[in-house]
């Protein structure tokens, strides 16, 4: 895509997620704008931006200038109405909520430019559902997005049911531009990716409570014997198994009993175990490092 610095692309919610979509679109050249309505959480993000435009200078992925260019091309906003304003793209990532992304949804659409399409970066909820809060669901389309998100080259686009093939080969061109991967998936609860990661980070739970392995050799077999860059244990502690309880919820729901939830996810969650973000997961950490030796131990009695 030429002329990336005439696009706009608005990106609603600062955390994780939000952070790394951020720096993706700024790196790439576009006029982006991340949107939070937490002052702190959006100077938390610009901080993590320039961390990682830091990293890659250091590692000679990219040139100063270009990080320079980048951390230009970024604003920060906290209000939608204003940061939406004439915008190409709007790209949702608030918390997991149906009701919260519809808003966010509807207020983009009053004021982005005509012909602008609205993307969710949701993992579990309906692409369209979240959709049919807009007047014109056909330029509304899922776009989800892996974490860490300068690591990670998928985008899986999720059709939604009234989702145009225009939009989705318009949304291909805007992963390409920034140097992603993308896969089309008719929507289903999980999509692909999330339902089998669901799947396995379960099983993994499961197995860890039985004392079938430490959680240490649980994520060695995966990483060493399938090449998973992560184990499920480490990658369920970064994405927070509070996030995870609440998608098995929703696959046990829709798909039946294989997805119900470990007894140990509840647990953990009700102490406040979200993982990595927390301190307290499987393992400890300690300003935002893995603790050696940490993970936990259950007792089978």
């Amino acid at each position: 895509m030429n002329g990336n610095n005439k696009v706009k692309v608005v990106i609603v919610g600062a955390g994780l997620m939000g952070t790394g979509i951020a720096h993706a679109f700024a790196i790439a050249g576009f006029q982006t704008v991340l949107v939070d309505i937490s002052a702190e959480s959006l100077d938390k993000a610009y901080s993590n931006v320039s961390e990682i435009l830091k990293t890659g200078v250091k590692l000679g992925k990219i040139s100063e200038l270009e990080a320079e260019n980048a951390l230009g091309s970024l604003n920060l906003e906290r209000n939608l109405s204003v940061g939406a304003k004439n915008a190409d793209w709007v790209i949702e990532t608030v918390s997991e909520n149906l009701e919260a992304k519809k808003a966010v949804v509807r207020t983009a659409k009053e004021v982005m430019a005509e012909g602008g399409i609205i993307a969710t970066n949701t993992s579990a909820l309906s692409v369209t559902e979240i959709g049919a809060a807009l007047p014109d669901p056909d330029r509304f389309v899922g776009m989800h997005f892996f974490n860490p998100v300068h690591k990670m080259k998928l985008v899986e686009l999720v059709r939604g049911h009234a989702t145009t093939d225009e939009t989705i080969a318009r949304t291909r061109d805007l992963c390409e531009a920034i140097g992603k991967t993308s896969i089309v998936v008719n929507e289903s609860p999980g999509l692909t990716t999330s339902r089998m990661s669901a799947l396995l980070g379960n099983e993994a739970m499961y197995m860890l409570q039985e004392g079938t392995a430490s959680a240490e050799d649980i994520d060695t077999a995966l990483r060493m014997g399938f090449n998973h860059p992560m184990g499920p244990l480490e990658l369920g502690d970064l994405t927070g198994w509070d996030t995870r309880l609440s998608v098995l919820k929703y696959l046990h729901s829709t798909l039946g009993e294989k997805f119900r939830p470990c007894p140990l996810i509840i647990k953990m969650v009700a102490a406040g175990h979200f993982g990595r973000k927390a301190g307290q997961g499987v393992y400890k950490y300690e300003d935002g490092k893995r603790v050696p030796g940490s993970g936990l131990e259950v007792k089978v009695s």
